[in-house]
């Protein structure tokens, strides 16, 4: 990848990541669209592409610095005590901690399919197409949440069972085209979360995922073949890294009251086009 090859799928990846339109799905139809001559199902690409991932969830990290920093503290009071204190922020701890579990299985299993979905640009534009009709069924469970909120349970009272299921909807962000926070979003919904509780967890699920994707990946970054172009890919993952923080700070304010409609739209219209224009 030249410089700027590299910084426009930086670019992508910190918008896309946490608005709920697939980062990966992008990152994989863009440059077949754009006819750039990136070999997508080389190792040293996927390992770039967890690169930025980090460095999306290093801004998720600094957003969240207060929440990361209390529950960590009460997670690590539990441990050292041997025995849960029942504090709120130690209940959303071990529930992230559980919730993080069946996606870091099932990825760590599935590595190899799931790279192999990178050389697939139509594949993945049927993702995204899919990840649409997710985001309109994703709209009408958040209009009833907002109708019912007085019924719906809040982020502190998230059941180990409903945490569990909001994280192995993650499962489906494995296939490029579908949005990480947008499927957590909508199982957090369907978990009976309010509005703000669902995007909230989605957005600290996310971090530890992405951080156990790059421990994983990072060290095919440092091969003979990968090493020399190191720099770019540091770059590119600080540009992803300030678009991702952007992008939470709007997107906390947005999803109060925002519509999820306008980002199936999207979804949709985008994996159509690109379907239609990858097959002349």
């Amino acid at each position: 990848m030249s410089l700027f090859q590299a910084l426009v799928l930086a670019l992508l990846q910190g918008v896309t990541e946490l608005f709920p339109v697939s980062s990966l799905g992008h990152t994989v139809i863009l440059p077949s669209l754009l006819h750039w001559n990136v070999n997508q199902a080389d190792p040293t690409f996927l390992a770039f592409v967890v690169l930025l991932h980090v460095g999306t969830a290093i801004a998720l990290v600094i957003y969240f610095w207060r929440d990361w920093l209390a529950i960590v503290r009460a997670v690590l009071r539990s441990v050292i005590a041997g025995q849960l204190q029942g504090t709120t922020d130690e209940r959303l701890g071990w529930r992230l901690i559980l919730a993080t579990i069946p996606v870091g299985v099932v990825g760590t299993l599935l590595q190899k399919q799931v790279q192999a979905l990178f050389a697939s640009p139509r594949a993945a534009a049927v993702f995204l197409i899919i990840n649409g009709v997710i985001m309109f069924g994703g709209e009408r469970l958040r209009r009833h949440a907002l109708a019912a909120e007085e019924g719906r349970t809040p982020l502190d009272r998230l059941s180990v069972r409903s945490a569990v299921g909001i994280g192995s909807a993650q499962i489906l962000a494995l296939l490029p085209g579908i949005s990480r926070s947008g499927s957590s979003m909508v199982a957090g919904l369907l978990g009976n979360l309010t509005h703000e509780a669902a995007a909230r967890f989605a957005f600290l699920l996310a971090t530890p995922v992405i951080l156990g994707a790059g421990i994983l990946k990072i060290p095919d970054l440092f091969t003979a073949t990968a090493l020399p172009h190191l720099p770019v890919y540091l770059l590119a993952g600080v540009v992803s890294g300030v678009a991702a923080f952007l992008s939470v700070a709007y997107l906390m304010r947005y999803f109060r009251v925002g519509r999820l409609d306008p980002f199936a739209i999207y979804c949709a219209a985008f994996g159509i086009l690109s379907l239609i224009l990858l097959s002349r």
